[in-house]
């Protein structure tokens, strides 16, 4: 996963792909996938780096209105495709018709939708970068992100997702800190996804990694 969440570490695709093909058994090739959920297409291609298999949470930045759950895998291969094709209609592992027209729908508009999003990203980590209540951001479009060469070898941009650790007060607990942060927001919608229309954000700790303990986040 590149960025992962929620800290948007960033792995080097193309070393990882010449690693893993200079130590892998040429009888017995390893078949190496990416969850490019985070990026979409738009902004980081894994296929064109080396990978096999592309996979992509559809109800995310796909979709791109909160509408819709889905998924996908993408590959550059045919017989590869041939073999997850006869597993889809085996397992029954498909979207239903529905579920495609909205998948189908958010692609048409995906390419704006990324620019403006990853435009504001950037801005919203620059000013969160210079603001004195908060002690962390991670986002690996700022210059002062330790990846962020890497970001520009392999990326497009940023990315649409601004990750921050706010600075807490003496005598206060994290989630006393978040509940007061939360509850002055007015444009953000608090909910566990991202990729929508809507500005999301989303405690990762008490939300989305919250079956996650304190050592496993960390």
């Amino acid at each position: 996963e590149s960025p992962t969440n929620p800290l948007l570490t960033l792995v080097d695709i193309g070393a990882l792909v010449e690693a893993v093909r200079a130590a892998q058994d040429p009888k017995k090739p390893i078949l190496i996938c990416a969850d490019n959920t985070f990026a979409t297409a738009w902004n980081q291609q894994p296929l064109k780096l080396g990978v096999d298999i592309v996979m992509i949470s559809a109800s995310k930045y796909i979709g791109g209105h909160s509408d819709m759950t889905g998924g996908a895998l993408v590959v550059g291969n045919q017989d590869l495709a041939q073999r997850l094709n006869a597993l889809a209609k085996s397992v029954g592992a498909i979207a239903s018709p529905f579920e495609a027209y909205l998948a189908l729908r958010g692609m048409k508009t995906l390419a704006v939708r990324m620019e403006r999003q990853c435009s504001n990203a950037q801005k919203v980590a620059e000013f969160l970068a210079k603001h004195e209540g908060v002690t962390e951001v991670h986002y690996p479009g700022l210059s002062s992100h330790p990846q962020h060469a890497l970001c520009q070898r392999q990326m497009k941009s940023g990315g649409a997702v601004v990750t921050v650790r706010l600075k807490g007060k003496d005598g206060s607990d994290d989630l006393d800190v978040m509940r007061r942060f939360f509850s002055r927001l007015k444009i953000w919608v608090l909910a566990e996804s991202l990729g929508g229309v809507e500005s999301m954000i989303n405690h990762s700790a008490s939300m989305s990694h919250g079956s996650m303990t304190k050592e496993e986040r960390a």
